[in-house]
């Protein structure tokens, strides 16, 4: 375990997280797919709403708090959690927050709008921008860049934390940690499996699973892009981590396995397997998944289960990684989806 985690803590980091994620048994949904799952509950983190990124963010506000920072810019869906949690942590650590969202997904309503994530960036105290386009993200961070510039012109100290694939990828470190953390709860496990969107997430843990010595499937279930695409994504990601952590890339192309099963219509959109998926967590077990990532992830595991994919009676590990604010701002959708009926 060594030398990948020491490689990791040279990094600066701000610490947001200060205890581990459980590991819960999920029984009624188990019976259900016929295999033992067990969910990894990133959902709580604990920072304004936890998920995911909140253990990615630790090494972004660590390298703007080494460059003396007092403001951070960040990038995003409208109804994007990566943005939320960015906004928690510039108000502990006493910084100013520009965010900037993205339109991603069409047809939306004015509760998507204003619910949800967009209401909990209002209420952090973040500056909000708006950008026209939904996938551009060499453009998203030019136009963060040319914000920062006229704070910088202002007398700020802005720091970026980018969206494109062609940066250091410093919030995987966050899932190289989780991958040692998850060691030490996951004996007997047979698959481990998770949304993948950025890519951070899926290549950080990947690679701290290969590099720590764990050699199961880790299964990554298309959020935003085809699994050709992603599978590149998280390929270069892994390629990128290596460099920076200047150690040998345990991860192999046959170590990236994509399911795009249930992306359509594309990001941020419902489809029944997704809707299903939500209605069945949270009736057979309590577990609230957001319509974004987890429940989609979850429909991709269903998916695996019923067609034999993932063998019966197998230990499969889901990483929930939160987003839940994101489900009041889907209200329309989920009545008429997974209540069947229109909101009154």
């Amino acid at each position: 375990m060594g030398s990948v985690i020491e490689a990791v803590a040279r990094f600066p980091r701000a610490p947001l997280l200060t205890w581990a994620t459980p590991l819960e048994l999920q029984p009624r949904l188990s019976e259900r797919l016929g295999i033992k799952l067990l969910v990894k509950r990133d959902d709580l983190t604990g920072l304004a709403f936890g998920g995911n990124k909140v253990r990615q963010l630790e090494f972004y506000f660590g390298k703007a708090q080494a460059a003396s920072a007092d403001t951070v810019l960040i990038t995003g869906a409208v109804q994007s959690n990566y943005v939320r949690v960015a906004a928690a942590a510039a108000a502990r650590f006493g910084m100013a927050c520009h965010i900037q969202l993205e339109e991603r997904v069409p047809d939306v309503d004015a509760v998507y709008r204003t619910s949800g994530n967009v209401l909990l960036d209002h209420l952090l105290g973040a500056t909000l921008h708006s950008y026209p386009v939904g996938e551009d993200e060499e453009g998203a961070d030019r136009r963060l860049a040319e914000i920062a510039a006229d704070l910088t012109s202002q007398g700020k100290r802005p720091y970026i934390i980018p969206l494109g694939a062609n940066h250091p990828p410093l919030g995987a470190l966050g899932y190289i940690r989780c991958a040692a953390e998850l060691l030490e709860q996951m004996h007997g496990a047979d698959r481990l499996v998770l949304g993948s969107g950025s890519g951070h997430t899926h290549a950080g843990l990947l690679f701290g699973l290969r590099a720590l010595g764990w050699k199961g499937p880790v299964t990554g279930i298309c959020v935003r892009r085809a699994a050709t695409l992603q599978a590149q994504r998280v390929e270069s990601l892994c390629r990128r981590i290596a460099e920076m952590l200047e150690v040998a890339n345990p991860v192999t192309p046959d170590d990236i396995d994509l399911r795009d099963d249930v992306l359509s219509p594309g990001y941020g959109r419902l489809n029944d397997a997704v809707a299903d998926a939500m209605r069945d967590s949270a009736r057979l077990d309590g577990l609230l998944l957001d319509p974004v990532y987890t429940a989609r992830a979850m429909a991709g595991l269903f998916a695996l289960a019923a067609d034999g994919r993932v063998a019966a009676g197998s230990t499969v590990i889901f990483l929930h990684t939160g987003g839940l604010p994101a489900i009041f701002g889907y209200a329309r959708d989920l009545h008429l989806k997974v209540m069947g009926r229109a909101p009154i």
